[in-house]
């Protein structure tokens, strides 16, 4: 595997965030020379709601892609205004702690 995905590819993984990113329409275009990818995802209306750049070679692990997909619902989920950022760094503040204690 190359690391840069075909357009058969490209269509491909664009169809399976489609249907995990329901309703949003998504654009997955190539950007930039290292290989990285601009996913847009639109509302009904046609506005643009979130822009993410990634690598390609996260689009090529199945394991990888379900890390992009659940970081972009955690942006949308800021973005709508149903998740605050500060929410987040608690949580992340709190799994570190338990982490460490169970690490003692």
């Amino acid at each position: 595997m190359s690391g840069l995905l075909s357009g058969d590819e490209m269509e491909s993984i664009s169809l399976l965030l489609s249907e995990a990113l329901s309703p949003y329409r998504v654009a997955l275009t190539p950007c930039g020379a290292e290989g990285h990818c601009l996913v847009t995802l639109r509302n009904a209306a046609g506005g643009i709601v979130l822009e993410r750049e990634v690598n390609q070679l996260q689009l090529h692990d199945r394991r990888l892609l379900t890390d992009v997909v659940d970081g972009l619902h955690r942006d949308l989920m800021i973005a709508e205004g149903r998740l605050e950022p500060c929410l987040i760094a608690a949580m992340r503040s709190a799994a570190a702690d338990l982490a460490r204690a169970r690490g003692n």
